[in-house]
């Protein structure tokens, strides 16, 4: 499955930027970067619960939110992007 996800974390506490870090490494193990807090995912059924529990783990419910959008199957080909936003490999393996 295709995935966008987008995450919001509060960063006015040292513990809010350790948060911000641990989401943006969860999400780094998953999928692409495409802006700060953006990422686009190709994932199975289990690899989105896995994620989902760890960004679970992570937030601050009260302070912090996250977001994923199912795509539909050729979602990211049919991005349309301006200014210097690349296409981004989905297919390749990432390397961490």
């Amino acid at each position: 499955m295709q995935l966008l996800l987008t995450y919001d974390v509060s960063t006015t506490t040292p513990e809010g930027r350790r948060r911000l870090r641990q989401m943006a490494k969860l999400c780094e193990g998953y999928g692409h970067r495409v802006q700060k807090s953006v990422f686009e995912i190709t994932c199975t059924d289990a690899e989105l619960l896995t994620l989902l529990d760890g960004a679970t783990r992570i937030i601050e419910a009260g302070d912090d939110s996250v977001r994923v959008y199912r795509l539909p199957h050729d979602g990211f080909t049919t991005v349309h992007r301006l200014g210097v936003a690349e296409p981004v490999p989905h297919h390749d393996p990432l390397i961490l």
